[in-house]
This record gives structure tokens, C-alpha cells and sequence, in this order.
């Protein structure tokens, strides 16, 4: 299910049992780099694009305003939760607000993105939320 690029995973349960499910969140995607991050209630993250790097954000707990901007197009909105998958493409504008006390989230980056490469793809700009 596709809805502003976000992907909903958990749908996509792929293997069950009495302990559980297994689901892929990719599969054969070449990802170059991944992060975790917590963050606490009300900050604001991001207020960046990529000019060569996509990025996908799976939130792990917590609720969070996500912003997307294309080039000349109006600022988007859609609230994450556990479970979501987000996707941000080249050139894209994206923020995150926190709405729940804290939120954990794991980025995954198709390009430059971490250790001294972190800043190599990053563009800062006025905020979007």
C-alpha cells in the first residue's frame, strides 16, 4: 500500500508462527548505510534533502508529522507510526516533528549518508513543519 511514498510493512507479513512473524523489510535493495535514532517529544529533525541519496525510514515506536517537498510543489504531510515505512526521494525535502513522548526510528540511506560520508549529501533549508 502506497500512500505520499509511505509503505505500510507490517501488511506484509511473510512468514507466521506461534512465536510470531518475520517480515522483510528489504529485499535484494542494495543500502549503503543505517542508522538509528531517538528522539524526544516535540523536536524537529531533518529540513534537508539529498541530491544522490534516497532514504527510507522505518518507525520503530513513537508518532511523528512527516513533510515532503518537491521542487515547486506545496509541503505534504502524513503522520508515521509504529510500523510505517517512509520513503524520501532525491531532491525531496523531508522533516520529522515528534508527537509522542519519544520515537525511535531506523534510516535507511541508498547513497552517501554515514561516518565522515554523513554531510558529503546533505543540504540544509529553512524548515517545512
Amino acid at each position: 500500500m502506497r500512500k505520499n511514498n509511505k509503505v505500510n510493512i507490517i501488511k506484509k507479513k511473510l512468514f507466521i508462527d506461534k512465536r510470531g512473524f518475520i517480515c522483510d523489510i528489504f529485499y535484494n535493495s542494495k543500502i549503503n548505510h543505517v542508522s538509528l535514532i531517538k528522539t524526544k517529544k516535540n523536536m524537529v529533525r531533518g529540513n534537508h534533502y539529498h541530491k544522490k541519496t534516497i532514504q527510507y525510514v522505518y518507525v520503530i515506536n513513537g508518532k511523528m508529522i512527516y513533510a515532503s517537498k518537491k521542487k515547486f510543489e506545496k509541503t505534504k504531510k502524513i503522520i508515521l507510526k509504529k510500523g510505517d515505512l517512509m520513503k524520501s526521494e532525491k531532491n525531496e525535502i523531508h522533516a520529522f516533528k515528534i508527537l509522542s513522548k519519544y520515537s525511535e526510528m531506523i534510516v535507511f540511506s541508498q547513497g552517501l549518508r554515514g561516518g565522515k560520508d554523513y554531510e558529503k549529501d546533505t543540504y540544509r533549508v529553512t524548515s517545512i513543519l
